[in-house]
């Protein structure tokens, strides 16, 4: 049973239910077909019991129930809450305040790496939930009764799966590494400029003279505001294509730049002459000051990254953890290449792994 909200009021009644302390089943439907941002098209809680189905679109805005989902009091039990987070931020400026992340919680309780919400369930409860309403439209209105079942379903079994993954953590004595990667989770959500160093992922640039690689990171940078800024699609902006023809051949003039550049969507007249003059402008100094881009690893460093892949290996199979969970691969690079230990495996891995890994590099 479930209840469909769309005013104020029953907005309010909902959030009623909610005294410090509660645990919240939450999920989200959006939509992100033509546009930068997701556009959060229903909000499904689960509060006390009580399932909710909120209609974001026939409302101002979540009101004081953003507050509840806010209060570091309550705990937001979501499975891999990413992209729910980005849809949410509009709603609950303040972003969530605790979350219980299901998917890392299967992960460090044994049930595997990025497991599925339909597989997590049927693993802890056997109930088979529906998929067939993956790919719905959910702007529209009325929703079908498919697609609300579906959507209720999302929520309905998240307090279950929560006591069952809160247990096992607790036993394994895990409560404070999954806790510690939700509070990343959700400091990672609040960031809303993107990447400052987009040109590491473009590894082919990695043999491309300094002044091209900076080059580089400015399209990219330039790409990233604007997308944002219009709220449209990055490729639609600038695909990773041109952006590579672009630095390494610029054209000459505007209409160059036109010719070359048609078919991207979101390129109109104004953004076009934006974008020659990021183009054409010379380099200051203080944008030859950048992190590098990862080369391919030389013989010497395939062997350490070899190494270091077996250390994290042995350390993942004697805690019994998904490899990935652990130590994901770029961040052995980044150990590699920068010499410097990654933010990314601060906290809990650190103990863990510093030891065995740094002496890779010696």
């Amino acid at each position: 049973m479930y209840h469909w909200i769309d005013t104020a009021n029953a907005l309010a009644d909902i959030g009623a239910h909610a005294t410090p302390g509660s645990l919240i089943g939450l999920d989200t439907e959006f939509m992100r077909v033509d546009s930068f941002y997701p556009q959060l098209a229903l909000l499904q809680v689960n509060l006390g019991g009580h399932v909710a189905l909120i209609d974001p679109l026939a409302l101002d805005g979540l009101d004081g129930f953003s507050a509840t989902l806010s209060d570091t009091r309550n705990t937001c039990i979501m499975h891999s809450a990413s992209e729910d987070l980005e849809a949410l931020a509009p709603s609950v400026p303040g972003g969530i305040g605790t979350l219980f992340d299901t998917q890392i919680a299967a992960a460090m309780a044994g049930y595997g790496l990025g497991l599925s919400y339909q597989k997590l369930v049927a693993a802890i409860t056997g109930v088979d939930l529906p998929k067939a309403e993956t790919r719905s439209d959910w702007t529209r209105r009325p929703l079908s009764p498919e697609q609300l079942d579906y959507a209720a379903q999302d929520v309905i079994h998240l307090p279950a799966v929560h006591s069952e993954l809160e247990g096992r953590l607790r036993a394994l004595g895990r409560e404070q590494w999954h806790a510690e990667d939700c509070r990343r989770m959700l400091e990672k959500s609040r960031v809303r400029d993107g990447d400052p160093e987009p040109q590491r992922h473009f590894k082919s640039a990695a043999d491309w003279p300094r002044e091209q690689q900076a080059l580089l990171r400015r399209i990219l940078l330039w790409r990233e505001a604007t997308a944002r800024r219009i709220d449209k699609p990055r490729p639609w902006v600038l695909d990773d294509a041109r952006i590579a023809e672009f630095v390494l051949r610029p054209p000459v003039d505007v209409d160059e730049l036109f010719s070359r550049s048609k078919g991207l969507r979101a390129l109109r007249g104004a953004q076009r002459a934006e974008l020659f003059d990021v183009l054409q402008a010379p380099l200051e100094p203080e944008e030859l000051d950048f992190a590098p881009i990862f080369p391919l690893p030389a013989p010497r460093e395939k062997r350490i990254l070899s190494a270091m892949k077996e250390s994290v290996t042995a350390i993942a199979t004697e805690l019994d953890l998904p490899e990935g969970l652990l130590c994901a691969r770029r961040h052995l690079e980044a150990l590699v290449f920068d010499k410097r230990w990654p933010d990314a495996l601060d906290g809990w891995r650190k103990p863990l792994l510093q030891g065995s890994l740094m002496s890779k590099l010696a």
